[in-house]
């Protein structure tokens, strides 16, 4: 394939031999591709700030046969923010696991890729709830790998009205009345079926621009989690 260039975030570094580094990198286009950076350790490197974890940026790369190599790399942001803050830290180490979970390569990652980045912006650059981010980027990204939940009526009845429950096994809002005949169904109140709306529809980067109460932060958490498990895991 010769050289390529490409942006891309570092998701996972590792020790090769002495002076180099073994990468695991999510990209737009490539999806998620492992690289071998050849004397990053070095101290004097010009590879050593770019073959690091979150670092996103701009690379020249070479494929021969099926192995990747770093050439260059041209930073455009580390999210240092979450690096020196275990809070954010372990947020970030959540969804990273999550990212390498739902990805492979050579595979479109764009949408993927700019949730990700937004994500660690947010982590980074705010101090938003940690367990509202977590919640808001497992639903928007299964919305992204097609398990969309039906938020305009009723799964079971089609009833535009009285939507008090989400329901695992139909993939959706339920009604008041349908939801007693289903046992996966999880109540929740008005403000965070709003929300729920917000992070399906929502432009890009304005997923995480709202505010809601520690209540609902909390059957947002349950209703990510739970939906998240049952559709990847």
């Amino acid at each position: 394939m010769g050289t390529i260039k490409t942006k891309g975030i570092v998701i996972q570094e590792s020790i090769s031999n002495d002076y180099d580094k073994m990468l695991t990198m999510l990209t737009p286009g490539l999806g998620k591709i492992n690289i071998s950076a050849k004397g990053a350790r070095r101290p004097k490197s010009m590879l050593l700030a770019g073959s690091q974890f979150l670092c996103f940026g701009e690379y020249i790369l070479y494929k021969g046969g099926d192995i990747y190599s770093m050439n260059s790399c041209e930073i455009i942001e580390v999210f240092y923010n979450i690096r020196v803050d275990l809070d954010k830290l372990e947020c970030d180490s959540n969804i990273t696991r999550i990212i390498f979970q739902v990805t492979t390569e050579n595979e479109n990652t764009y949408r993927v890729l700019q949730l990700y980045l937004n994500t660690l912006h947010i982590i980074s650059e705010t101090d938003k709830d940690l367990s509202l981010v977590l919640s808001v980027f497992k639903l928007r990204l299964l919305k992204i790998l097609g398990f969309c939940p039906n938020i305009q009526e009723c799964v079971t009845c089609k009833k535009k009205e009285d939507l008090t429950t989400f329901s695992i096994k139909n993939n959706g809002f339920e009604c008041n009345d349908c939801s007693k005949q289903d046992k996966s169904s999880i109540r929740f109140s008005e403000p965070t079926k709003i929300a729920i709306k917000y992070i399906m529809l929502a432009e890009p980067k304005k997923i995480y621009s709202f505010t809601v109460s520690d209540e609902s932060i909390k059957e947002l958490a349950i209703v990510s989690k739970v939906y998240f498990e049952e559709k990847i895991n």
